[in-house]
């Protein structure tokens, strides 16, 4: 059995206490440093400091360890290349909220990316095998009609929430195509820069000076470890063939035209530094794309072909072309967005049309700067209202299924505590929410 006395970590030479162990969960322990961590890592996605939020960390680096403790037991685990991945998302999502400077983000750390991905690392690894615990243990819930009808009946009236004007549409997209004189004189600017680099000249330095991928550039090029199936398949079937140093040569992606070295590869998981261009559209590109969305809008409001039909045939948008164009909240995982949810151009032209028009096509450029032609279709607007179940029955579904899982989370820590040994220092149980553990 592991007590508190044992885990106490010292400066060897000053004496000072510079670790500690402050939870005790089955045969996992939670450090100080542990807390620190994921304490900096709240901070770090912009939210203020606080002795609440403290606590909220513990309560779930408890809920963690936890949920591990018995992953081991029952043989739920998660690859290096999970891990690889979400790290490097992570990374992404931190360093953009330092507007995108990664030196911004190693002086807030004080520490190299690097050695940052190192100190995160089982944090990170514990937190996926948590999740996939989690996931085994609520997983198949479900919840039916009439579920969620009693769930929607035991809300208080008064406490129903509000919801706010939404909108469902659709879209099919006209890529810009590019023509090849266009594409011809990117390849051999690209072939140039190859040849210098094959010449002894730097990477990271001609990258910084040519490539058009504006998150790469100022990073030399380099991506960071990325596990297999998170790049563009074109991408990846060029850089995986690649040996360690050596360049590619020029190749096309949905993006531009781009070469890649192979920085360093772990198992599934690669780094790799690219240059990429970009064609450039010219008017004539511009006003042949324009005819073609005309006419397929044309053809969609005489009724010689409809607006799912039309999509599947003309759209190039790959996310939303087979389900009839219609286009899902990534936020929400539904089709409903409120208008701050919906790209600024794309709600200008929704706005200017009635439920079940189409409007005229308009020229949108998407975030990683690829331009087309779109037109919509306004599939439905809604009112502020109060919730109801037929006009928010997916919403409610999704809440009393999230009801549901709750639950189950909460019985089973319940039957778990009663067999694992479980202790806190006494130091952290002045907060409320932490006294469920020893109780």
């Amino acid at each position: 059995m592991v007590t508190m006395c044992c885990y106490t970590a010292k400066a060897q030479q000053s004496g000072a206490v510079i670790d500690q162990v402050i939870g005790v969960i089955g045969n996992k322990i939670v450090m100080l440093s542990d807390l620190e961590s994921q304490y900096e890592q709240y901070l770090a996605q912009g939210n203020y400091a606080s002795e609440s939020a403290r606590c909220d960390a513990l309560d779930q680096l408890m809920l963690t360890r936890l949920l591990v403790h018995y992953a081991n037991i029952d043989s739920v685990m998660v690859s290096d290349a999970q891990v690889e991945g979400e790290m490097e998302k992570r990374i992404a999502y931190f360093t953009e909220q330092f507007g995108g400077s990664t030196e911004k983000l190693e002086a807030y750390y004080q520490k190299s990316i690097p050695e940052i991905k190192e100190e995160f690392k089982p944090l990170i690894k514990e937190q996926l095998q948590a999740q996939a615990m989690q996931q085994k243990i609520v997983g198949k819930a479900s919840a039916s009609p009439a579920e969620v009808r009693d769930y929607f009946n035991s809300i208080p009236k008064d406490s129903l929430p509000f919801i706010n004007s939404e909108i469902e549409y659709a879209e099919i997209a006209f890529k810009i195509k590019i023509s090849e004189e266009e594409k011809n004189r990117v390849k051999a600017r690209l072939e140039e820069i190859r040849n210098r680099l094959l010449k002894g000249e730097d990477f990271a330095t001609l990258a910084i000076l040519y490539s058009q991928d504006a998150g790469s550039a100022k990073q030399g090029g380099e991506l960071g470890f990325v596990p297999r199936g998170q790049l563009v398949p074109e991408f990846e079937a060029v850089a995986y063939k690649l040996k360690k140093g050596e360049i590619s040569p020029v190749f096309e992606s949905k993006y531009g035209f781009h070469i890649v070295q192979l920085i360093d590869r772990r198992g599934e998981s690669i780094n790799v530094r690219h240059i990429l261009l970009k064609p450039e559209v010219d008017n004539d590109d511009l006003l042949r794309t324009k005819a073609l969305a005309d006419s397929v809008a044309f053809m969609i409001r005489d009724k010689q072909i409809s607006f799912e039909d039309a999509a599947l045939k003309y759209s190039d948008a790959e996310d939303t072309r087979s389900n009839g164009g219609n286009v899902m909240n990534n936020i929400t995982g539904n089709t409903r967005f409120e208008a701050n949810q919906v790209d600024a151009m794309v709600f200008f032209q929704l706005d200017k049309i009635q439920e079940g028009e189409i409007s005229n096509p308009a020229l949108i450029t998407t975030k990683d700067g690829t331009q087309y032609y779109k037109i919509f279709l306004l599939k439905r607007r809604t009112k502020p209202h109060v919730a109801n179940l037929t006009d928010d029955y997916q919403r409610i579904q999704q809440a009393a299924m999230q009801h549901k899982q709750a639950k189950l989370m909460d019985d089973w820590i319940v039957r778990k505590k009663k067999s694992t040994y479980i202790r806190i220092n006494p130091e952290y149980m002045s907060c409320d929410e932490l006294k469920k553990w020893v109780n």
